[in-house]
């Protein structure tokens, strides 16, 4: 998963750095070394997101983290060399965060049922910075049912769709106004039945007699921002919606068995949608929220510009 804080609130853009799968996996057909390896140390990859195997959600990107800086002059060689294959055609594009972190995402969402490939044959290819790859990555996922949560602060409410069909519409408190909650759309991190929150880890309060502090471990949690935000049960908020009024430190609360319902529909790569706070957009890079940016400032952070995928 993406290293970050365990807590509700806090920060601003914390930078991804990369899921719990290791970026080796199986290699692919052109992992062979090469007879003319040029040389110098190896350019690897720290993770590539989403594992390949798995079931994604139709805003997920596909993220690639390296393990050392990546020059400008030499990342529209790189994408190149980043190939992503589908089942149906898509368009979208490479955009880099940095110099070590690069996201593929459709100029739409995915179309549910979709077979991905991401080849990352790296075999010779440079950082332009004296590294040189060794190898190829593969990595292979499906996109699931179209299941989406639209979260309204000022509503109190959370819709909860699924191929376009409203499945439920669920009571929830966001953020104070002393700690709004992100807008935009983030896409699903991961999720965890049990998360440890504390106060002091986001930066909050770590003043056990300050009314801010908080150091729990707290139930159906629903990963959606590295800085901390999540969609879960809070025990100082157990019957969240306008009645109760009450705010979070930038979580999105629900009742108890809302929550659990909800941890059961969702997987990695759900949009969650909020809307109505006075924060703004989550930054791209904090999680998975890719679709903060308009497709033009998508296109303005790639070294090679839109095209369309492979076919498998």
């Amino acid at each position: 998963m993406l290293v970050g804080a365990s807590a509700c609130g806090g920060g601003g853009s914390d930078k991804a750095g990369g899921d719990d799968a290791k970026a080796p996996g199986k290699p692919g057909a052109s992992a062979s070394p090469s007879p003319k390896k040029p040389k110098g140390p190896p350019m690897l990859l720290e993770t590539i997101t989403p594992q390949s195997g798995t079931t994604v959600g139709v805003a997920m990107p596909i993220s690639v983290v390296f393990t050392n800086p990546v020059a400008a002059k030499a990342r529209a060689n790189v994408e190149k060399h980043l190939k992503v294959s589908t089942s149906q055609p898509v368009t979208g594009a490479w955009h880099w965060f940095g110099d070590k972190r690069a996201d593929w995402r459709p100029q739409t969402y995915w179309p549910s049922g979709t077979t991905v490939k991401i080849d990352a044959d790296m075999t010779g290819v440079g950082n332009g910075n004296g590294r040189y790859g060794v190898h190829g990555y593969t990595h292979t996922f499906k996109i699931g049912d179209d299941v989406r949560a639209d979260v309204s602060v000022t509503g109190h409410t959370m819709k909860v769709t699924r191929n376009d069909k409203t499945v439920r519409t669920l009571s929830i408190n966001a953020g104070s106004p002393q700690y709004p909650t992100w807008n935009g759309t983030m896409a699903v991190i991961d999720k965890q039945e049990k998360v440890h929150m504390t106060s002091c880890s986001v930066g909050i309060s770590c003043d056990k007699g300050s009314p801010n502090y908080y150091d729990l471990t707290l139930p159906w949690d629903v990963h959606l921002t590295q800085s901390g935000t999540y969609v879960h049960y809070s025990t100082g908020d157990p019957n969240p919606g306008s009645g109760s009024a009450r705010g979070s430190h930038g979580c999105v609360h629900l009742s108890m068995s809302d929550a659990k319902w909800f941890y059961g529909q969702v997987k990695q790569g759900d949009p969650v949608t909020i809307t109505g706070s006075s924060r703004a957009k989550a930054p791209a890079d904090n999680g998975y929220a890719a679709f903060n940016l308009s497709w033009d400032q998508w296109l303005a952070g790639s070294a090679s510009g839109k095209g369309t995928t492979s076919a498998l």
